[in-house]
């Protein structure tokens, strides 16, 4: 079977219009808002369905560079692309000379073509226009919250680098970013929780059907699902003693959601009693998986 870019194309802007990004709060030092896609190397904008791609790529990885390179670029420029880091495509209309078939003229027609790109996010030694700057912070670790966050049994796998906090039901990771990057140890405790608590919706564990049936983003289940893991994340972080400040950070972010999801009277209490079973079972304070 030929390889199909507009096909491609089309399932990629499909699946990032389902999946949506999530709105939350930004704990962390440092982070910006990537600018419209560029090449480092020419320092040109791409133009078209790129700037959809690459734009929209950069935030929901949360990558904070606005530049982007291919392979040979970023070795030509003395730097690389980390090991494992997946490129992302970019198209552009190339002119082919052949024969008219009805005049037996010469004729040129524009043929789509794709090369792979990385953002500089993902790459090593590059000097980056837009490199964000930050002063790191002296992280101590909080150590009930470690205990906590060490002690949970079965946890998904936890990288660390980047700007953004997140769970891939689809891998079962948690990504993070370095614990100097957040505004405290606290804050970077408090963010771990939540997605730990996101990571308790797997099939494998408490099965709200995050990886085997995602819901859209906007949708009174996706914002459900939201209020467990913050509900979740303030559960643990009272039992970690973690201060208050955080927690009044994490009523404000439910309350929002509240607001998106009032017409459901019985939400609350719902998503309550979830978010103590994924508290729980952080905790190893669990109840027999049913499949």
């Amino acid at each position: 079977m030929s390889f199909d870019i507009y096909a491609t194309i089309t399932q990629q802007v499909t699946d990032m219009l389902e999946k949506g990004v999530a709105p939350w709060r930004s704990p962390i030092l440092g982070r910006t808002s990537a600018g419209h896609p560029k090449n480092l190397d020419s320092g040109k904008p791409y133009r078209g369905v790129n700037v959809f791609l690459l734009a929209f790529t950069a935030y929901a990885k949360g990558y904070e560079s606005s530049y982007w390179v291919t392979f040979n670029q970023a070795k030509d420029r003395g730097g690389s692309v980390k090991k494992g880091e997946k490129a992302s495509m970019v198209v552009f209309w190339k002119q082919y000379e052949t024969e008219d078939k009805q005049t037996g003229k010469e004729t040129k027609i524009p043929v789509l073509r794709y090369y792979n790109v990385f953002n500089a996010a993902q790459c090593e030694g590059l000097e980056v226009p837009d490199a964000p700057k930050f002063e790191p912070i002296d992280f101590k670790p909080v150590e009930v919250a470690e205990a906590i966050a060490k002690g949970y049994q079965g946890a998904p796998a936890l990288e660390h680098g980047g700007s953004k906090a997140f769970y891939r039901p689809s891998d079962d990771k948690v990504r993070m970013p370095e614990p100097t990057r957040f505004a405290s140890g606290e804050e970077y405790y408090s963010t771990l929780f939540h997605e730990y608590a996101h990571s308790t919706g797997h099939s494998s564990r408490l099965d709200r059907k995050l990886d085997t049936d995602p819901k859209p983003f906007g949708s009174a289940d996706y914002g459900k699902e939201e209020l467990v893991a913050e509900m979740a994340a303030a559960f643990l972080c009272g039992h970690a003693g973690i201060n208050p400040a955080v927690i009044e950070n994490q009523t404000a972010y439910l309350q929002g959601w509240l607001k998106t999801l009032k017409s459901d009277k019985k939400l609350i209490i719902s998503a309550a009693g979830q978010a103590q079973k994924a508290a729980d079972w952080i905790r190893n304070e669990r109840e027999p998986f049913a499949p």
